[in-house]
């Protein structure tokens, strides 16, 4: 990899970490409806992509499903998940995105797993149980669960995106914010009054999150990573982009002053581990388990 591309590689998942931040702040801080938040960020990509819209890839149900998946169900879940949950925590608990990706490929594209990739599932697993964990037992944090739940979405979204062929990255983009937009906009709307004034009372700051989320992160970010995924192989790729959750973890500390212990630093390590493992083994799953990890940021 040349000098440049690894400083665009390490600025692309410093944009992520930012974003996980942000995030925080504008659900847990502003108190932005995360729905809401959701919504106009959608609403911002679907309208900067729309020229990618057209001609729609084929099948139209299974990408909209994708999009769904990815986009409306995963943001969504793990925007809540962020009204209670530390950013350094929820970029732990997003790793699970790799081995459930990784057991979704075994059961619906028949792909086998090895005892390398075996082990590197039990570890991430394993770091997830310990950040989870507290004196009293397993800590049944409603926002981790539901950052679970956002990697589990992603996960089988991801999956059925391996199905398609012909998919361009800004085409992609267009089709989870123009699919996505609309159900997490009635959902808000439903579940969610107050939503507009809340967006109000936070002002400009509340619009620069959005463009930065939805602009920075969303278009420019992960067609950049896409460009370096064409570039490079996937099993060099994958774990620089661990730099991802470390970077989260450390503006974490520093900016929401996360609370990070020895207990949450071991269930880091494991997690961490356990995704290197699985992202040294080639295999065809590979691209969708750096997608799904990285593109919930």
């Amino acid at each position: 990899m040349t000098l440049r591309d690894f400083g665009v590689l390490i600025l692309i998942c410093l944009v992520w970490a930012g974003n996980n931040i942000i995030s925080k702040i504008v659900v847990a801080h502003w108190g932005v409806p995360p729905l809401a938040y959701a919504a106009v960020r959608f609403g911002l990509v679907a309208l900067v992509t729309l020229p990618w819209l057209l001609p729609a890839p084929r099948p139209v149900w299974r990408l909209i499903l994708v999009a769904l998946l990815m986009g409306a169900g995963n943001f969504a879940l793990l925007f809540m998940g962020f009204k209670t949950a530390s950013p350094s925590a929820a970029s732990v608990i997003i790793q699970l995105g790799v081995p459930f990706t990784t057991i979704l490929s075994v059961l619906i594209l028949g792909e086998r797993i090895r005892w390398k990739r075996g082990l590197g599932i039990a570890l991430t697993l394993s770091g997830a149980v310990v950040v989870m964990w507290s004196p009293h037992g397993l800590q049944l944090s409603a926002g981790l669960w539901l950052v679970a739940a956002a990697a589990f979405t992603g996960s089988l979204g991801a999956v059925m995106m391996k199905q398609m062929e012909g998919v361009k990255p800004l085409q992609f983009q267009a089709w989870v914010g123009f699919s996505s937009v609309w159900p997490l906009a009635a959902l808000s709307a439903l579940t969610e009054p107050g939503s507009i004034p809340a967006a109000l009372h936070a002002g400009w700051p509340f619009v620069a999150a959005v463009v930065f989320s939805a602009l920075v992160v969303s278009v420019v970010g992960h067609t950049a990573y896409y460009g370096l995924i064409q570039r490079y192989e996937a099993n060099l790729i994958a774990p620089l982009t661990l730099m991802t959750p470390l970077m989260t973890i450390g503006l974490g500390v520093l900016i929401t002053h996360d609370h990070f212990d020895l207990r949450m630093g071991v269930g880091a390590a494991l997690a961490l581990l356990g995704v290197l493992v699985i992202a040294l083994r080639k295999n065809q799953v590979m691209p969708l388990l750096m997608s799904i990890r990285n593109r919930a940021q």
